[in-house]
């Protein structure tokens, strides 16, 4: 359903408004504390809940609903597919390093089980993912493909999300030990590139648990199996993890694949209407 310019423009920024005003809080606390281990894990949690609170507020503000956010399953092939693919593009990127020795791996390093790893591990990344899920592309995403095509969607939703990182790698540790302005340039590339198989999939399925499944799955195999199997040799760090090259240029080689399929979301894409009916919707998004 498309909604009159002033309202939209209304919507997005009351939404961005209150995500970095909620998430400054966090920013400040962790600026302070120089380490995003400071309050256990929860301040984290709460952090990656404000983009989602912010939309379920901007919802219930001028829609009186919090329809529209995707929350329906749809077809499971596209949760395969957000699951599957972080998965995909850290084994290119990681085994590349892997094997031209610019990094080795110790398997032994992980001493998880399994199966709690990919069942517990996984609910628990879910849980978090969601927050920014809710808002990035549950109602970011669509708000901006009303408007705007399929590569600026993917593009300037990419481009917000990677930079309410930012103070969290200048001010903290979220980096990864490389010069500040390398961190931020591999992390963006890398965010800006997993956006358009995001919103892709947002888009193509009307259903938001595609790409919050990604972004669990990105965190809890990266973070939680990769990069503790991997031994740095020296460069290693210039290359892996979120914030080196190499992973960056995997994700980047992601986002293309599905921009070239970008006339599929065109041609098809769905999305809840936030009417009282709850009707779904044909989004009128451009395919390029």
């Amino acid at each position: 359903m498309e909604r009159p310019a002033n309202r939209l423009k209304a919507e997005l920024t009351t939404f961005l408004i209150l995500t970095f005003g909620l998430s400054s809080i966090f920013y400040v606390f962790f600026a302070h504390a120089k380490t995003l281990s400071a309050g256990g894990g929860l301040y984290v949690f709460m952090l990656m809940w404000c983009p989602g609170v912010s939309a379920l507020i901007t919802r219930l503000v001028f829609q009186r609903n919090v329809r529209g956010e995707g929350w329906s399953w749809g077809s499971t092939r596209y949760e395969l597919t957000g699951y599957l693919l972080p998965i995909a593009y850290a084994a290119a990127a990681y085994g590349a390093v892997w094997i031209f020795d610019f990094g080795r791996v110790d398997l032994s390093r992980f001493r998880t089980n399994p199966w709690t790893f990919i069942t517990l591990g996984l609910a628990m990344s879910l849980a978090s993912a969601l927050g920014e899920e809710l808002g990035w592309r549950g109602f970011l995403v669509p708000k901006l493909a009303e408007r705007l095509t399929f590569t600026r969607t993917a593009l300037i939703s990419g481009i917000i999300w990677s930079s309410w990182h930012v103070p969290l790698i200048v001010f903290a540790d979220y980096n990864g030990g490389t010069p500040t302005l390398y961190s931020i340039a591999c992390f963006a590339v890398m965010v800006v590139g997993i956006s358009f198989p995001m919103a892709w999939l947002r888009l193509r399925s009307g259903s938001l648990w595609p790409a919050a499944l990604l972004h669990a799955s990105h965190n809890l195999f990266i973070q939680g199996f990769f990069d503790r199997v991997t031994v740095d040799t020296g460069v290693t760090k210039y290359l892996l993890s979120e914030f080196g090259a190499v992973l960056a240029v995997a994700a980047a080689v992601a986002g293309f694949l599905f921009w070239q399929r970008r006339a599929q979301v065109g041609a098809n894409a769905q999305d809840e209407s936030p009417s009282v009916t709850g009707d779904r919707t044909r989004a009128a998004t451009p395919a390029t």
